[in-house]
C-alpha cells in the first residue's frame, strides 16, 4: 500500500450532468437541490439522530420495497421516531420525487427520517417536538463500470463493528462516524475501502457494504451478528439457497480470506461488486468477477425484473 489517496469506492457513479438540477423532497416541498434546506437545530445533523434507507429505481418501480420498509419502519419504532406517514405515503412522495425529476430507471435514493427539530440544542429526544424531518434525494445513477469490472482493493483496518449495547450495527441510522473512520483509516494507506472486523477478530462487513467470500464452491458471509441487515445480503443468501449453491453465516478469519477464490460486496447500489485484493493479497487467480459471482449477478438481476414486474 502507499500514501496515495483511492481513486475508487463502492458507490462510485458514472458522471450524469443531469443530477446538477435534480429536484428534492423536504417535507412535502419538492424544490431544486440548491434549495433544498434543513434547520441547524434538526436532531439529524445535531446529533445523527435519524435512520435512513438506500433503494433503486427499476423500470419506474422501487426494488425490494417492502423489504427496505420493513427496515425502516422497524428502526424507527424501536428508537421510537414517528415516520410521520404510512408505507403508502412513503412510496406516493417516492413516486411524486421521481416524477418531478423524470426519472423511471438506473435511479438511486436516498431516504431520509429523522427526529426532527429540537428546541434547544442539546441531546434529550424530548427536546424535538415538532414531528419528523424527511428528505428524499434521488440521483441518476449507474456503477461505474470500472469497478464493477476489475473490483475493489480492501485493506483491515482496526476500526471495528461494535456490539449491539453500543451502536447496534442493524440500525441505518445516521450516525455513521464508526465506518466513516474506518473508511479514513483505509483512504490514508491508498485502498478503495475498508473491511472492518467484529468484536472478536472475525470479517464482518466493509465501511459501506455487506462482504462474502467463495470458497471451492461455497459462499461464505459473517454470522450477521455485527453487520448491517443488508437487503441485498439478504437477497444473496436466498438466491444461493433456493439455485444449490452452498452458502453460510459463519465466523471466519483473514486466514480464509486471503486464501479464498472469489470476493464481493453486496449493496442497494452495486448489487454485486467484485473484490481484486485484501491488504495487498490477490483474490483468486483471475481479473475481476468470478464464476460464482457472475452466477449471482445473473441471479440477482432476474430477481429484480420479478420483483418489479
Amino acid at each position: 500500500m502507499n500514501d496515495t489517496p483511492s481513486s475508487h469506492h463502492s458507490h462510485e457513479t458514472e458522471e450524469d450532468i443531469r443530477n446538477r438540477d435534480i429536484k428534492i423532497w423536504v417535507n412535502g416541498d419538492i424544490v431544486h437541490r440548491d434549495d433544498a434546506r434543513v434547520s441547524v437545530y434538526d436532531s439529524g445533523f445535531m446529533l445523527g439522530d435519524g435512520m435512513w434507507e438506500g433503494m433503486r429505481l427499476y423500470d419506474g418501480k422501487w426494488a425490494f420495497f417492502d423489504e427496505h420498509m420493513d427496515r425502516l419502519f422497524g428502526s424507527c419504532k424501536a428508537v421510537g421516531i414517528d415516520v410521520g406517514m404510512d408505507r403508502e405515503g412513503v412510496l406516493d412522495a417516492l413516486t411524486r420525487t421521481a416524477e418531478a425529476n423524470n426519472m423511471v430507471t438506473d435511479a438511486h435514493c436516498r431516504l431520509m427520517v429523522t427526529r426532527g427539530i429540537k428546541d434547544k440544542p442539546f441531546q434529550h429526544p424530548r427536546l424535538s417536538r415538532s414531528g419528523p424531518t424527511m428528505v428524499i434525494i434521488i440521483e441518476h445513477s449507474r456503477p461505474k463500470q470500472e469497478v464493477q469490472a476489475h473490483g475493489l482493493a480492501l485493506v483491515t483496518v482496526p476500526q471495528v463493528r461494535g456490539t449491539p449495547m453500543a451502536q447496534d450495527a442493524k440500525y441505518n441510522s445516521h450516525s455513521k462516524l464508526n465506518c466513516v473512520l474506518a473508511c479514513l483509516q483505509a483512504e490514508r494507506v491508498g485502498a478503495d475501502e475498508a473491511l472492518m472486523l467484529d468484536p472478536h477478530g472475525f470479517v464482518n462487513t466493509t465501511n459501506a457494504c455487506n462482504f462474502f467470500i467463495v470458497r471451492k464452491g461455497q459462499v461464505w458471509t459473517s454470522t450477521g451478528d455485527y453487520c448491517m441487515n443488508g437487503v441485498t445480503r439478504q437477497n444473496i443468501i436466498n438466491l444461493c439457497r433456493a439455485n444449490d449453491i452452498p452458502v453460510f453465516e459463519r465466523n471466519y478469519s483473514l486466514f480464509d480470506t486471503y486464501s479464498a477464490d472469489e470476493a464481493f460486496l453486496t449493496g442497494t447500489f452495486g448489487a454485486q461488486t467484485p473484490v481484486a485484493s485484501l491488504d495487498g493479497v490477490k483474490i483468486g487467480d483471475r481479473d475481476g468477477a468470478g464464476p460464482v459471482t457472475q452466477q449471482l449477478r445473473g441471479l440477482y438481476a432476474d430477481l429484480v425484473k420479478q420483483n418489479v414486474g
